[in-house]
């Protein structure tokens, strides 16, 4: 970002760039951003891509940006060896989920396998606090940012879920890369791993098999919503003759045969509703399945955690509460109220 500013500065940004969420936002925001609508128009991007993944693919209703993928991250994964050993299902709910917990930490297992690093403890917060809330509670704290709701005693039962998910994190949780988390389940040392999916390029990556080695289920609660991140190609205003090259790479982007080819290596899905899942797996399939219902039902929404949810500083803001609470270092009454002050003071 610190080259990309200087370039731009100088009047000499790259004709592409790969971004995420608000800072997309942001680029657009400054008037350097390129115009894709011809192209856009020609291929029907608007008819085949979620609303939610052409918040930042569009400014002002122009296109600026083509998306990749879509990664959604309020998933688990759990290791099917411990679960079929203790007897677990794939939990439905808050309280099944729990209950598994229990069981894999009283026979001796890890029961959630965590990284203690501000971002993962805030994947962890995405998920209880639509489970705990709901897609609208979610939309009136996360992206419109309501203080009333923020406040609710809602907020306060998520802050207490992240308490009690703090009881079945093992001592050495701190500073942990979120793949060595997930190698915790991969090597049946935790149970559950609260992760989004680019988690199953380590399960494969590990010659593990889904449904055999290993399932992934959404955020108990969470079904039929789906928060994402996604990752785009960013188009710079640069000189004619660069602009064709950019359109290429726009299209080529954004064609269905990458598309499928890009995300059935990376974990994610495609940006686009219209593409066939024949060559993914299982997993894949019902990524696939759930995003086209979700943006059927108004429940695709962007994640907090991944900066798809609000701008970069009320996410910082939120990750510093997020963190100090799931650390003991102030309760979940406390939580909720300097969570609210937080976010308040950083859209100031």
């Amino acid at each position: 970002m610190t080259v990309l500013r200087s370039r731009a500065t100088a009047g000499d940004p790259p004709a592409a760039v790969q971004m995420l969420g608000f800072d997309i936002v942001d680029w657009a925001k400054l008037g350097v951003l390129a115009n894709l609508n011809d192209l856009a128009k020609q291929e029907n991007w608007d008819a085949v891509v979620p609303d939610a993944i052409k918040r930042f693919s569009k400014y002002e209703g122009n296109w600026i940006a083509v998306p990749v993928n879509v990664h959604s991250t309020n998933w688990v994964w759990a290791n099917k060896a411990i679960m079929d050993e203790l007897g677990i299902g794939i939990p439905k709910n808050w309280d099944e989920f729990i209950a598994a917990m229990d069981k894999a930490k009283a026979a001796g297992y890890t029961a959630l396998a965590h990284g203690g690093q501000a971002w993962q403890d805030a994947t962890i917060f995405d998920g209880v606090l639509l489970s705990t809330g709901g897609p609208d509670y979610y939309k009136a704290t996360m992206i419109d940012l309501n203080q009333n709701a923020l406040k609710s005693d809602t907020m306060l039962k998520v802050f207490q879920r992240m308490s009690k998910l703090r009881t079945y994190v093992d001592s050495n949780f701190s500073g942990r890369d979120w793949n060595l988390a997930t190698a915790m389940v991969i090597e049946k040392k935790a149970l559950f791993q609260m992760m989004g999916d680019w988690a199953k390029g380590e399960f494969f990556n590990a010659g593990k098999v889904p449904e055999k080695d290993f399932v992934a289920f959404r955020t108990p609660g969470t079904q039929g919503s789906v928060t994402f991140n996604s990752d785009q190609f960013v188009m710079f205003k640069v000189a004619e003759s660069k602009r064709h090259a950019q359109m290429l790479l726009a299209k080529a982007v954004m064609s269905p045969s990458f598309q499928v080819a890009f995300n059935t290596v990376k974990g994610s899905v495609p940006a686009r509703t219209d593409v066939s899942d024949e060559e993914f797996t299982v997993i894949g399939k019902k990524a696939m399945a759930d995003l086209k219902e979700a943006n059927k039902n108004g429940t695709l929404m962007g994640s907090m955690a991944h900066g798809h949810a609000n701008p970069a500083a009320v996410k910082n803001a939120m990750y510093d509460v997020i963190t100090a609470e799931f650390n003991g270092q102030m309760t979940p009454e406390e939580a909720v109220q300097q969570l609210a002050s937080a976010v308040a003071s950083a859209q100031q």
